[in-house]
């Protein structure tokens, strides 16, 4: 009986040795952004460069990472998994006004350390939504915060005679551990 008794409080102090072990293990999980940009009309005019002023996303970030038992500073990586254009007005508006797209993300709308965070080329015909090929940086230091921005690029493929409204959804992927 001494000897059960024994056995027990080892096993009891492994699962809690490995429970304090599983706390230190990163987590994976996602944050997910949506916000808008309007694109202004061009006129008659093709083959220009588009730069949009930076703008403000207010992230999900922190709620996400409160959401998964964490904070901003146990986060360990950052990478952007997918990130979406979509026209949302007007409603008869396709893509079709584009050759290429680039997507720059900066910790503030003054553009301090931005950098390539997904692009296109070229834009397939036809399409309301596109799904931008992702770079492989690191995005730690823009998700930390409660925004950041993004920066549009563009090169006009077709005229573009009417201000249009995009959806950017981006979805970063997070690993960080618990507090």
């Amino acid at each position: 009986m001494n000897k059960s008794l024994s056995l027990l409080a080892l096993l009891l102090l492994l699962l809690g040795g490995c429970k304090k072990a599983a706390d230190l293990l990163p987590l994976t999980f996602t944050v997910d952004d949506s916000s808008t940009v309007q694109v202004p009309a061009s006129g008659p005019l093709t083959g220009v460069l588009l730069t949009l002023p930076g703008f403000t996303v207010n992230s999900t970030a922190n709620a996400t990472f409160a959401a998964n038992k964490t904070a901003a500073n146990y986060v360990q990586d950052v990478t952007l998994n997918r990130l979406n254009l979509t026209v949302t007005n007007p409603t008869t508006q396709n893509f079709d006004f584009l050759k290429r797209v680039e997507i720059y993300i900066a910790a503030d709308a003054a553009g301090t350390n931005k950098i390539l965070l997904a692009a296109l080329n070229p834009v397939p015909t036809g399409q309301t939504t596109l799904a931008l090929t992702p770079t492989d940086a690191k995005l730690d230091s823009y998700l930390r915060g409660s925004s950041y921005a993004l920066f549009v690029t563009a090169e006009q493929a077709k005229p573009l005679l009417q201000n249009t409204t995009l959806r950017i959804d981006s979805q970063f992927r997070v690993r960080a551990t618990l507090p």
